[in-house]
């Protein structure tokens, strides 16, 4: 980790301090991470349960083992010194990251999850500014940036979601892309690569269709490659599953989908909607209602239910 500003408080920001403290080193990672969605974000248990592929009661159960250990430890709830934020800081840009796909499940805003995304880029400006040399947390910075740019456009005149390859991007906000441009070249100026930076390089990617007709899908499944080889997860997996998809077949894709475990999936509804697309575009049609139907199972939020059963209907057009 490099210098940091002086300001008057290590980490002159209440929220901000608080998630350093929730993110002990001493929790498991995935217990850090919820706990402070849970008590700093206001995320409800079942929000940040479907994040993490697990049901409401385990992720109760992981939150109250969490404060247990933090009772039974005594683990001092107090702002770490700046010699300790470089093991925190890896938990609190991911649980930021989470609260922003979060905060973008509802592609129609509002609800218990209004005003996250804001809260989210105040926050990842202001790590950015206290760490100007952590790189990972510029590239937070910018794939914030970019996923705001895409506000306007995620929802269509009926009010049913719009997803970001039919997206008119007359509607994206050119200035926050630039932003986050900026934000991921200084990122990757300090040459310290990392996950959150291969994701920023992924949405700015996406972002160039400004400029160009179409995606650079080759280009996007690369660095899915790449971001697979750090983050060995599910959520990947399907978004490389995707991106392979489009660049190569809808067969080839289904394929990478056919890989992954579909019974720890089988409540997770990207893994569906993902799937029912790839069938859907293979002229797998009945295959494809099939996928709709469970996708549609699993209560989407509004946006996404109108447009998932839109795509559903069209099949038997």
């Amino acid at each position: 980790m490099g210098d940091v500003i002086a300001f008057p408080e290590p980490i002159p920001d209440e929220r901000l301090r608080l998630l350093f403290i929730c993110c002990h080193p001493a929790l498991a990672l995935e217990a850090r991470i919820a706990l402070a969605l849970r008590t700093i974000c206001g995320v409800s248990v079942l929000r940040i349960a479907r994040a993490f592929l697990v049901s409401e009661a385990a992720m109760y159960q992981r939150i109250t083992r969490a404060k247990t250990k933090i009772k039974a430890a005594k683990i001092p709830f107090e702002t770490p010194p700046p010699g300790e934020w470089a093991e925190r800081v890896g938990a609190v840009l991911e649980t930021l990251e989470t609260a922003l796909g979060i905060a973008y499940r509802d592609a129609g805003g509002g609800g218990d999850t209004e005003g996250l995304a804001p809260e989210v880029e105040r926050l990842a400006e202001l790590l950015a500014e206290l760490m100007p040399e952590e790189a990972e947390a510029l590239g937070l910075l910018a794939v914030v940036s970019v996923v705001r740019s895409r506000e306007n456009a995620r929802l269509d005149d009926k009010g049913s979601m719009v997803p970001l390859t039919e997206q008119d991007v007359a509607r994206w906000d050119a200035v926050r892309i630039e932003a986050g441009r900026r934000a991921l070249d200084r990122a990757t100026a300090l040459r310290t690569p990392g996950p959150m930076q291969t994701l920023a390089a992924i949405h700015l990617t996406h972002a160039m269709r400004l400029h160009h007709r179409s995606a650079d899908w080759r280009t996007i499944l690369r660095l899915y490659d790449m971001l697979l080889a750090m983050r060995p997860t599910p959520v990947v997996a399907i978004n490389r599953a995707v991106a392979l998809s489009r660049a190569h077949s809808p067969e080839d894709g289904l394929a990478a989908m056919d890989e992954l475990d579909a019974k720890t999936l089988a409540d997770f509804l990207p893994f569906h909607a993902a799937r029912a697309d790839m069938l859907a575009r293979a002229g797998r049609g009945e295959q494809a209602r099939a996928a709709y139907d469970a996708a549609l199972a699993l209560e989407p939020e509004p946006a996404e239910a109108r447009f998932l059963a839109a795509q559903r209907d069209a099949l038997t057009a």
